[in-house]
């Protein structure tokens, strides 16, 4: 009788050894990525980063971004494209980053239409505002101003709303459009005053001023660069802004608050963000440079020419609790009001 071998009886049927095989391998997959991710993020940034900013060339939040990333590419010794992903009111190219690698090659320069408001105004957008991306930095804050056309017999907020009160339904408001924060600043203005003005929608504020000028419109909430030159030639007035302090643009000018509404903010930040998942080096130098790129005498001047003051948060920690509160104020305000876009 011929025995078995002892390779054969000490042999693993093969259904025994692949599952230890398939473990191994996938140990070590996970091991190589790792440090895969490691070198790179000591290694970042060796290649252009595409700085994606969801709004139109040429406007407001363009040439911030622009004037913030030239001064963070020094800083990093790099090189920063800007990318401008326009459409639904910021939120396509914010998809588009959300899609990303995480990998610190694109980075989004947003403001809050498109995290703290848009994720209440839209039934779908293409990202999750909480879990699809990594917060990075706040880089500054930029409030408004309230215009009235001097045909309205108000020379300060509080007149302005003893007027309306007196006056239902008789004014009307302009806004840039449905759901942006001007029309849902006013509309919070409106709210805690309890009066009523009638809304006029336009695609952006400069035929709204153009009407206002005329006439037809008679409240507007403005960038207070472009609102001042208009008070100053005595073409408009202006009552306040909606800042929680007084404007340097503006410095005579009381905020909401002082003029009679406690509480009272409509202010738009903006911010740096990246795909989730970004390893924690990589977010930290971007926060460095973003940071240092704001703190610079001369960019710090010229943001404030085109109204937008120092952050109030200045760790991430900070921006992370500025962006929870203020998502869940404005969408406090729009179920009261039931303002939404499709």
């Amino acid at each position: 009788m011929t025995r078995p071998s002892n390779a054969a009886s000490n042999a693993q049927p093969p259904s025994t050894r692949r599952p230890w095989r398939r473990l191994a391998q996938t140990l070590l997959g996970a091991v190589l990525a790792v440090s895969s991710v490691a070198a790179h993020a000591s290694d970042w940034p060796d290649r252009p980063i595409r700085l994606i900013v969801p709004f139109p060339t040429g406007g407001a939040t363009d040439v911030i971004s622009r004037l913030i990333a030239e001064s963070a590419a020094k800083a990093m010794n790099a090189n920063i494209i800007v990318d401008n992903r326009t459409g639904a009111g910021g939120t396509i190219g914010s998809g588009e980053v959300a899609r990303s690698k995480p990998d610190g090659y694109t980075l989004l320069f947003t403001t809050s239409s498109t995290h703290a408001i848009a994720p209440h105004l839209y039934k779908s957008l293409p990202y999750d505002a909480d879990k699809d991306f990594t917060p990075i930095a706040h880089l500054g804050d930029a409030a408004s101003v309230l215009l009235v056309n001097p045909s309205v017999p108000a020379q300060t907020l509080p007149e302005l709303i003893d007027y309306a009160r007196a006056h239902p339904d008789e004014l009307n408001y302009a806004s840039s459009g449905n759901g942006t924060i001007v029309h849902l600043g006013t509309e919070a203005f409106l709210n805690q005053a309890n009066i009523v003005m009638s809304h006029v929608p336009y695609r952006g504020t400069g035929q709204a001023i153009n009407d206002m000028l005329g006439g037809s419109i008679h409240v507007l909430l403005d960038a207070i660069p472009t609102g001042m030159p208009y008070v100053n030639s005595g073409q408009l007035r202006a009552l306040a802004v909606t800042g929680q302090q007084r404007s340097p643009l503006a410095p005579d000018l009381p905020t909401f608050q002082e003029s009679g509404l406690p509480g009272y903010e409509s202010v738009t930040w903006f911010g740096l963000y990246a795909p989730a998942g970004l390893p924690d080096e990589i977010r930290d130098k971007a926060y460095e440079a973003f940071s240092h790129a704001v703190q610079d005498p001369k960019v710090r001047s010229r943001l404030q020419t085109l109204g937008v003051d120092q952050p109030r948060s200045t760790s991430r920690e900070e921006f992370i609790s500025l962006v929870r509160e203020d998502s869940a104020r404005w969408q406090g305000l729009i179920q009261l009001t039931g303002i939404q876009i499709q």
